[in-house]
């Protein structure tokens, strides 16, 4: 199987040029026969760190935003995994959603979500394409045992795990080298693949980021089930 990432930037409250930006993408993996291509965490909303600027983009799962977003997917052949600031009653999710050819198959919504407004998800559902089960995690769900483990008995052979990441400069390559091991050892204790789906920061201010400079280092990779990178982006 074929599968792609699109290591794209995200721009806060900027929906109908990041859903654009999915429909290249998914033009892209299609011309590339790829069968899953996944975007990074909160891409369609974008990730800010404020509560004010998430809950305003955030959309509900049965929303005119995931008609549009259902739409694009119809005009393609890809799977997609897709990440937005879900709202479900007065609470707010970080929320992946798996679409394919006008149909939204589900949801998953981060369990260890590192905003404090977002709510934590407690579910873990896989689904099947090609032949091949898959499960999704969110960013810094991978460095916990419990969730990969959770996915790789109920079947999934590929784990996707959409990122945002934006780091300080001075915590850059500390970050680097624990996120690789925490992914290398999800990949060999569960006998998967794991696809580590990150983001690039051009411009922080359009990413809604308040906090200081940060780096959005990209680094997006393909583990096999011995912990070998497959392939990667710089």
């Amino acid at each position: 199987m074929r599968i792609a990432h699109c290591q794209y930037e995200p721009w806060c409250g900027e929906f109908t040029r990041n859903l654009a930006r999915i429909e290249e993408g998914m033009a892209r993996a299609d011309a590339e026969r790829a069968a899953i291509v996944s975007f990074p965490e909160c891409f369609l909303t974008g990730y800010p760190d404020t509560e004010a600027a998430a809950r305003s983009g955030a959309f509900t799962a049965d929303s005119d935003e995931m008609l549009r977003l259902l739409d694009v997917s119809s005009r393609h052949q890809a799977l997609a995994i897709v990440g937005f600031n879900e709202k479900r009653g007065p609470d707010l999710y970080n929320t992946a959603a798996v679409v394919h050819q006008g149909h939204l198959l589900g949801t998953y919504s981060k369990c260890a979500a590192y905003q404090k407004f977002h709510r934590q998800g407690r579910d873990f559902p896989v689904w099947e394409h090609q032949g091949v089960k898959f499960g999704v995690i969110i960013c810094a769900d991978g460095g916990y045992i419990e969730p990969t483990r959770i996915l790789a008995l109920k079947g999934a052979r590929i784990i996707f795990a959409p990122h945002f990441n934006a780091i300080a400069a001075k915590g850059l390559l500390g970050h680097f080298m624990k996120v690789r091991s925490d992914h290398t050892a999800r990949a060999i204790e569960n006998g998967v693949y794991f696809v580590r789906g990150n983001n690039v920061v051009l411009d922080s201010a359009k990413s809604g980021l308040t906090r200081g400079e940060s780096v959005g280092y990209g680094d997006s990779y393909i583990l096999d089930p011995g912990g070998e990178i497959v392939t990667r982006s710089r």
